[in-house]
């Protein structure tokens, strides 16, 4: 299992995620290479979406509340998939 340092860190990191991918990236007004891509070529933002969480919000919740949501649950997935792989090869090499 995930030690108590690393999930205090973890969660440390996940609580001050706002203030680099909301304030800040606001402030100094920067956007994701893609959308400038896409802005070039025209695209419509729906033609290419497909994850669940644009921009990394949740509907319905402020944008600082959305990204520390959206980096729990991308973490969660992680978790996840890194404990399946590990019980998975465990049992193959043994």
């Amino acid at each position: 299992m995930i030690g108590k340092r690393y999930l205090i860190i973890i969660t440390i990191l996940l609580l001050i995620s706002p203030i680099f991918g909301v304030w800040l990236s606001d402030l100094v007004g920067y956007a994701e290479p893609l959308d400038h891509v896409a802005e070039t070529l025209q695209l419509n933002e729906s033609e290419f979406n497909w994850t669940p969480f644009k921009d990394y919000t949740v509907p319905g919740l402020p944008d600082e509340v959305g990204y520390i949501v959206a980096g729990v649950i991308g973490f969660t997935i992680f978790l996840l998939l890194t404990y399946t792989f590990a019980h998975v090869g465990g049992r193959k090499s043994s």
